[in-house]
């Protein structure tokens, strides 16, 4: 028999996401972007480094912004498209996309160190919202910050779904990986030189199926959102993963590939990565994505408090009639995830306006 999962106590805004009160959702999220359109503007152009990524602003109505990095795809503001409104309500929201024709993780961490600093001068404490392959990036930026003796001002910390490192998705050794993203990225590991235009389409093709998946259900895409933004949102994720260039993915891969499992630096010296209040989202089909023996499975499943001592980790099971919960699938499986979330803003809402890591 299974373990008993427990969730959060169900809020009135999370109440909606039960299935028949889904289109009554839908209506109100309507009429917010009807009169308070979404408005997103350039944040800190003059910041731009090779293979840096853009950053997009949004102007929320709290004190207590977030900054969001999103997956190897899609872009943060796909990734957050139906929390944004729930993010707008603690303070602005900073989307972090990554270049569609390079990738540089020193230009990606200098760029959030410029950024945390910025907050902290005009007294902003953040959340920082890492999204797969963007939460092994927050977890790489802790990673440096301690290593250079830096102390970013965090309000809080959340992970959803990290992927670390390589390993996280393929077992070292492994000649076939078990996983499609795995078989997606197995050939840009093995390549020596210039990867060919073949390998870029088999992986493109890939995560479009990947992403086809969770929307093949047209019933239930219907109950979370209209067929105008269900078409707005394909549209966009199709978009970034057609319009990635070899010489882009290549370099998100050799990115993935310099990023240090969190098992690599359990030591003192490195430890903790924040005293910040941290939450870990995992899903409940981690395992169509993740390895069984990830390191970041290991490290922030077995010692989460080694790592992010006020952290706490949460498995998100469907809702009945919702499926199972794939990893990182904030869009398909938002109403699993949106009473977790709610829970550990209104604890940073709670907590000092800036906390030191």
């Amino acid at each position: 028999m299974p373990a008993l999962k427990l969730t959060p106590t169900l809020t009135f805004i999370s109440a909606l996401g039960a299935a028949p009160w889904r289109p009554i959702h839908t209506l109100v999220r309507q009429a917010e972007e009807k009169f308070r359109p979404s408005r997103l503007s350039p944040h800190g152009t003059e910041l731009a480094l090779a293979g840096g990524p853009s950053v997009l602003r949004e102007t929320g109505a709290g004190r207590i912004p977030t900054i969001v990095l999103g997956g190897l795809v899609p872009d943060a503001t796909e990734q957050v498209f139906l929390l944004r409104r729930f993010l707008l309500k603690s303070g602005d929201v900073y989307y972090v996309n990554y270049a569609h024709d390079d990738f540089s993780l020193d230009a990606v961490c200098a760029r959030l160190d410029a950024l945390v600093g910025q907050l902290a001068a005009r007294g902003e404490a953040p959340v920082i919202f890492g999204v797969s392959f963007g939460g092994g990036l927050i977890l790489e930026w802790l990673r440096r910050a301690r290593v250079a003796g830096a102390n970013p001002v965090l309000a809080g910390v959340v992970l959803v779904s990290p992927v670390s490192c390589v390993a996280d998705l393929i077992a070292p050794g492994v000649a076939k990986p078990a996983t499609l993203i795995g078989r997606a990225l197995k050939p840009f590991l093995d390549a020596e030189g210039v990867v060919t235009d073949t390998v870029v389409e088999k992986a493109r093709s890939i995560f479009l199926r990947m992403f086809e998946a969770g929307a093949q259900n047209k019933v239930a895409l219907r109950l979370l959102m209209t067929e105008g933004e269900a078409n707005r949102l394909k549209q966009a994720v199709m978009g970034t993963i057609r319009g990635l260039t070899a010489v882009g993915a290549r370099a998100r891969v050799r990115a993935l590939a310099a990023m240090r499992g969190p098992t690599e630096y359990f030591q003192p010296a490195l430890l903790p990565l924040t005293t910040a209040p941290t939450l870990v989202l995992f899903a409940q089909r981690e395992d169509a994505v993740l390895d069984a023996a990830a390191p970041v499975r290991l490290a922030l499943g077995h010692a989460l408090p080694a790592y992010f001592p006020a952290g706490q980790k949460r498995e998100v099971w469907g809702r009945p009639g919702d499926g199972e919960v794939q990893h990182a699938s904030l869009v398909f499986h938002v109403y699993s995830f949106l009473p977790h979330l709610q829970s550990f803003y209104r604890q940073v809402r709670r907590g000092p306006l800036a906390l030191a890591a």
